[in-house]
């Protein structure tokens, strides 16, 4: 192993359950409208249909919001619900950045011995904006920040860092983002998990492979790195 990178949001940091309050908060809104398990099913069609337009992250789903809140409201949210959405996105976008356990003592173990590398999904400059805030930027060769992760958009990375498939080890909680895309080029994944996870993110069935290790905390890695 030569290089290992690293998932940001749900990996590094707190993510999803501050997208969950933030949702919550757009539900109760809407209530007027709908059921807030209906508004919440809205929203997720809604963003489902904006990925390839928006891609992931924090201004895409604040204009999903925008667009769920026009549609189920037929068009009388108004400038003011408007504005009360636009809140709820800037206050996502200013939460604390929460590292998880056993992060940092992982971190600094393994950039003695091997390249370690950022691969997130999400918004430029959000995510830009979180690493530098979460004073880890410091353990890392290199900082990708992606639009998808793809099996294209791993060997794109790969070649980028001058390694073969099989030097390359992706940690991260998303089996479908982190892991199986990297499994299927040859490269290695460790699965740490995370108590929320996005709809779009869940995988069902169970992964075997010999490249394949899940952990429950992130400190197990040491284990075997």
């Amino acid at each position: 192993m030569k290089v290992i990178a690293f998932d940001a949001d749900d990996t590094l940091w707190v993510n999803e359950p501050y997208f969950s309050e933030a949702e919550q908060h757009f539900c109760q809104m809407m209530e007027n409208f709908l059921p807030i398990h209906s508004t919440s099913q809205e929203l997720f069609k809604t963003e489902m249909d904006n990925l390839d337009t928006y891609g992931y992250g924090v201004k895409g789903f604040m204009l999903s919001m925008i667009e769920t809140a026009t549609r189920i409201s037929k068009g009388t949210i108004g400038l003011d619900g408007i504005e009360r959405i636009l809140a709820i996105g800037k206050e996502l976008i200013h939460k604390p950045i929460e590292i998880l356990p056993g992060v940092e003592d992982v971190l600094e173990t393994l950039s003695q011995k091997y390249r370690l590398v950022v691969a997130t999904k999400g918004d430029l400059l959000d995510q830009e904006r979180k690493l530098a805030k979460s004073g880890l930027e410091k353990y890392f060769h290199h900082i990708e920040i992606m639009s998808n992760k793809k099996e294209h958009d791993y060997l794109k990375l790969i070649h980028h860092l001058d390694i073969q498939t099989n030097e390359f080890l992706m940690i991260g909680n998303s089996l479908k983002s982190d892991i199986l895309p990297v499994l299927a080029i040859g490269g290695h994944g460790i699965h740490v998990p995370f108590h929320t996870t996005w709809a779009h993110e869940q995988v069902s069935h169970q992964i075997i492979h010999e490249n394949f290790r899940e952990v429950n905390e992130m400190l197990e890695i040491l284990d075997f790195l």
